[in-house]
């Protein structure tokens, strides 16, 4: 049977007709893998970022200018251990880590070697750890919603917590996503710790060495754009506040008055990276500006400044 002269015609119409449609499609579909990958977070700091001066990325951390140079090193025996956070001790110059689902701490060398283990008897679920001075450690507990703070010198092996001063948190908006992240500020003489979900800030007095004074107190921040809070580490040479979030993939920069500065992106392909970051979970910097995060199950990064302050 001859074809009719019109078919063409009619392909081409209903070809164009299905155009708009499978362009909606298309675009629906790029949006679900925008917030999926959190494009949607990062386009907003892209562009805060382009109004920094370089004078401000000169006296910032400037997270754009850091690469892997430990990507991904397992930490031996430790897979099921689950990293939760660490913390650099300027003294030692080395690392402290909290395992979190079997609760221990672990020291490691600035080059992820596992040092020592320490035991955690009677903690339910440490989430954060920060290194104060004179061999005071702060560790936070999200399960029991407290804060202890322990001493470990060179011959430590295990720590009790009922042997050591604890405090509370108290209660948080999501009581599964709570308190599980901590920072000590020398400069500003205070412990900055972290809510989970809603991510939230506060800080409470410390000179580093003595008891705790008063009781913690809200840390106004309206900046603070990530989907969750893992952990928190202060840069000692600009007193800049980093901020982890494994739910954004994402490291914030944040300054004195809680401006964001700078970001890093933790997927495969951006500042060195080979792969993501599977659940970046803790984040310290050491006294010469090199930067360390671990994440779970048990894998250790570090990254080192390597281009000029004013490139991305």
């Amino acid at each position: 049977m001859p074809v009719s002269p019109r078919a063409p015609a009619c392909a081409k119409r209903r070809f164009y007709l299905r155009w708009p449609f499978l362009l909606a499609v298309l675009a629906i579909l790029g949006m679900g893998v925008a917030m999926a990958m959190h494009w949607d977070d990062r386009a907003l700091l892209w562009v805060k970022e382009g109004l920094l001066s370089k004078a401000e990325r000169k006296q910032s951390v400037w997270l754009p200018g850091y690469s892997v140079d430990i990507d991904a090193k397992h930490l031996p025996g430790m897979a099921d251990d689950e990293a939760s956070d660490v913390s650099f001790n300027p003294v030692t110059r080395t690392l402290f880590a909290v395992m979190g689902k079997n609760p221990f701490l672990v020291e490691l060398s600035l080059d992820g070697d596992v040092l020592r283990q320490i035991a955690l008897v009677g903690w339910s679920n440490p989430e954060g750890v920060a290194v104060l001075d004179d061999g005071q450690i702060a560790i936070v507990d999200e399960r029991e919603h407290d804060l202890t703070l322990v001493k470990v010198d060179a011959s430590t092996s295990s720590l009790n917590r009922s042997d050591f001063p604890r405090y509370d948190l108290g209660e948080s908006a999501d009581q599964n996503k709570g308190f599980e992240s901590i920072a000590w500020d020398p400069a500003h003489q205070r412990l900055v710790i972290g809510e989970e979900r809603p991510p939230r800030l506060y800080t409470w007095a410390s000179d580093g060495r003595s008891p705790l004074v008063g009781d913690k107190q809200p840390l106004p921040n309206d900046q603070l754009d990530l989907r969750n809070l893992s952990a928190l580490a202060v840069d000692r040479r600009t007193g800049h506040l980093l901020a982890l979030s494994a739910d954004s993939n994402l490291l914030l920069e944040l300054d004195e008055n809680g401006r964001q500065v700078s970001f890093m992106t933790l997927l495969g392909a951006f500042n060195g990276l080979q792969s993501r970051i599977p659940r970046a979970e803790g984040v310290t910097m050491d006294d010469e500006g090199n930067l360390y995060i671990v994440s779970e199950p048990a894998l250790f990064y570090r990254f080192k400044k390597h281009v000029n302050p004013g490139q991305r």
